[in-house]
């Protein structure tokens, strides 16, 4: 079973500095009006208000909290629109007292791993902290570096990700069923290889499927498939799992584009081929219900990936009857983070599920791998 060590592991840390590794890449919006509104504002908080019972409880030891993060995408070099000081606000009225670092992503040395900049991060601090399971797949130096300087432990949300998540790999409750979906089979064939041989059933939906169906020989339209993958999906389906593919589809029509219902374009539902200069956007109402049946029959359910374009009204259906059923079966449900995550909230039913994973990519690497650079690094 995989493990870390966790806060307590830490012994004392009354009077001592602590460097806790968090996931604060929110979302930011435009500011509006003046003064401290005028620059771009917190969206979504949901990823600072999940690391607050490790910082809450670091504070409570008695320990001075420093954190760091990253946010966005500054390649290295110090950007106005990325600087963390929105968050640094909303931090300071959650959580009053603990300090956070400016972006770690502002120097290059971060996504470099560079040993120097681990040191720097590291000086005049006693101890660590991991809490930011979302970027623990990546071995950079905030991740990785620090363990091998300072007494180190994962903190309440990563300790929660492992536990949840290393059960889904080696002891599920069964039926055990996967249900993925998102654009790309290329995306996920290393996950999709990994479950093959761990569930009793996987469930596929999104624009991957039409890669699925076009190795069965059905025709695609103009959907999203990746023909190069069709081999592999034909050998995927000619195995012993049962692959669960839609029985029926919603289709645009020419002229139309997904996301943007201004621009026009026929909506129908079709069966499972989809006609000349059509595109598949969502599973179709019969097999929103059959994979609904499958969820229930479970006891326990991973949903990775919508079932559609959910973000635009007339493509959400199928998504939304997945997110339903999620919330309506009795099995352990795991929502594997990003896309699913929000769909689960759009939804109404991030909730009801039994957890819902702060880290989409990590979470997939963690099932397909059984580790990550980040874990590995705290028990080193």
């Amino acid at each position: 079973m995989l493990s870390v060590p966790r806060l307590e592991d830490l012994g004392s840390i009354a009077g001592r500095s602590v460097l806790v590794r968090v996931d604060f890449n929110v979302p930011l919006t435009a500011g509006s009006g003046s003064g401290a509104d005028a620059g771009p504002m917190i969206a979504d908080d949901l990823r600072i208000r999940a690391a607050l019972p490790t910082l809450r409880w670091l504070q409570r030891q008695g320990a001075t909290v420093t954190a760091c993060t990253h946010l966005g995408r500054p390649l290295g070099a110090a950007d106005p629109s990325c600087s963390v000081e929105p968050v640094r606000r909303r931090l300071a009225e959650l959580a009053p007292g603990v300090e956070l670092l400016e972006n770690l992503r502002f120097d290059p040395g971060e996504t470099d791993n560079d040993p120097a900049f681990v040191e720097r991060l590291v000086a005049g601090h006693d101890a660590y902290v991991n809490d930011a399971f979302g970027a623990s797949h990546r071995a950079h130096a905030s991740i990785v570096g620090p363990p091998r300087h300072l007494p180190s432990a994962a903190g309440r949300l990563l300790a929660r990700e492992v536990e949840v998540l290393g059960g889904l790999r080696n002891s599920p409750r069964r039926p055990f069923v996967a249900v993925l979906g998102g654009a790309k089979v290329s995306d996920k064939l290393g996950v999709i290889d990994a479950l093959v041989g761990m569930v009793d059933a996987l469930v596929i939906g999104g624009a991957m499927c039409f890669t699925f169906l076009k190795a069965q020989g059905r025709r695609v339209g103009s959907s999203l498939c990746e023909d190069s993958m069709v081999p592999r999906c034909r050998e995927l389906l000619e195995g012993a799992t049962a692959i669960h593919l839609p029985s029926d589809l919603t289709a645009l029509g020419p002229g139309g584009v997904p996301g943007d219902p201004d621009a026009g374009g026929e909506v129908r539902q079709v069966g499972v081929d989809v006609p000349d200069g059509w595109m598949g956007v969502d599973i179709g109402p019969g097999s929103a219900a059959a994979f609904g049946d499958v969820i229930h029959e479970a006891q326990t359910v991973l949903w990775n990936g919508p079932m559609g374009v959910f973000e635009d009204p007339r493509f959400g259906g199928g998504t939304g009857a997945v997110a339903a059923a999620m919330a309506e079966t009795r099995a352990f449900t795991v929502v594997g983070g990003g896309d699913s995550a929000a769909a689960a909230r759009r939804f109404g039913v991030d909730r009801d599920a039994d957890h819902v994973s702060t880290g989409g990519g990590a979470a997939l690497e963690l099932i397909e791998n059984g580790d990550l650079p980040g874990l590995a690094a705290l028990r080193g």
